[in-house]
Order: C-alpha cells, then sequence, then structure tokens
C-alpha cells in the first residue's frame, strides 16, 4: 500500500563518523546519514527500511543545510555552497562537510576526534511509501522522501515517532477505505445482476 506525504521526521544513525584533516586548522567530515535496506525498529509501533534510490530525485534540487543537532541555528555547511556534499551511493546516503572555522565547528571536530560523536542524522519527508501490515510489527519501507537537511548528532535517536505514528494510521485508514469501497462496488454489482435478472424473468 502507497500512502501521500506525510509531516517532517528525523532518523538518525548510530556509525563511524569519520574526521579528515585540512590545511589550516579546517576539515571534512565524512559518513552516512542513511543506509539501505538496514531494518530500524521504531518505537516498537513498527519496523522501517529505506529503499535504494529514495534520495535521487531530492538530491537534484534540494538546498540542504548541515546542522549540529538539529538546531538551525548552528550551520556547518550547505549544499548550494558547496561545503556539503551528498551522494546516493550503492550503500546509502554519504554525507561529506567542510567543518567551518567557528565554534561549532571546532566542537565538532574536536568531539569527533574525542570519539564522543558517533552518529549522524537526517530530517524529511515522505514522498513514497508502502506499508506491509501482514507481519506484526508493521513494516513501512520509504520509497521517496524530500530531503530537509542532515545534522552531525551528539545522542543519535530516532525522532518524528508521533509523526510517523500519524502515518501508519492513515495507511489503515486508506486500507480500510479501499476494503470499503471494494465491498460497496461487489454489493452493488450483485444488485445490478439482480435487477436484470428480474426483469428478465418479467418479460
Amino acid at each position: 500500500m502507497t500512502t501521500k506525504p506525510d509531516g517532517d521526521e528525523q532518523r538518525s544513525l548510530v556509525r563511524q563518523v569519520e574526521y579528515r584533516a585540512g590545511e589550516g586548522g579546517t576539515g571534512t567530515v565524512a559518513g552516512y546519514a542513511a543506509v539501505f535496506g538496514d531494518t530500524a525498529d521504531i518505537g516498537g509501533y513498527f519496523r522501517e527500511i529505506i529503499a535504494r534510490g529514495a534520495f535521487t530525485n531530492t538530491l537534484r534540487s534540494a538546498d540542504v543545510r548541515a546542522y549540529f543537532d538539529h538546531d538551525r541555528g548552528r550551520v556547518l555547511g550547505r549544499s548550494t555552497s558547496g561545503t556539503l556534499r551528498l551522494k546516493e551511493d550503492q550503500k546509502g546516503l554519504a554525507v561529506e562537510i567542510d567543518l567551518p572555522d567557528t565554534s561549532d565547528g571546532r566542537d565538532v571536530r574536536a568531539l569527533i576526534e574525542r570519539g564522543d560523536i558517533s552518529g549522524m542524522s537526517f530530517g524529511f519527508s515522505v514522498l513514497r511509501q508502502e506499508w506491509d501490515e501482514t507481519v506484526d510489527p508493521p513494516t513501512r519501507t520509504i520509497l521517496e522522501v524530500a530531503l530537509r537537511e542532515v545534522s552531525i548528532v551528539s545522542e543519535p535517536a530516532y525522532e518524528g515517532t508521533s509523526i510517523a505514528l500519524r502515518s501508519l494510521e492513515d495507511a489503515r485508514n486508506e486500507r480500510r477505505q479501499q476494503n470499503f469501497n471494494a465491498a460497496a462496488k461487489r454489493i452493488g454489482m450483485k444488485v445490478s445482476v439482480d435487477l436484470r435478472t428480474r426483469a428478465m424473468s418479467k418479460a
């Protein structure tokens, strides 16, 4: 079942974040904000998988910013300026951020070098998704997203669960409506056949 776009959500990934030293005290952070095919548990309510190709369209036009801990006041890079580079490869959403020579940039570099930061996250809105409710818990496959931002996060966690749960409820409501429409159509066909049969018997 494919459902319509949802509200903005955030997903985090606990993976190795690499710091590459550069000249003049600057450097680049590299890692993955999302990995294709991995099954994530969303609050115990459902499982979620990001399909390969989910970022293809959004990367063609989106002006994406990189933040520290999803804080819009702590900008680390931007795709249109070239300080944030995003690429969808066979593994997932690869991220490279040229850290600025700011207090946040220096803090992030120090925290990564110390091993205190080990996660990346991304903010997104779902454009296409499928739900499989034949399994327990249900499984959501994200087919396409509108990418809003990526973040280096100090405490990786899955957020936006309440929004995702509303998406699950929408999928269930849509399925109920589809079942109702199908049943109504079957009843309508039966009534039509009965009327034709009666008309023929009277003729």
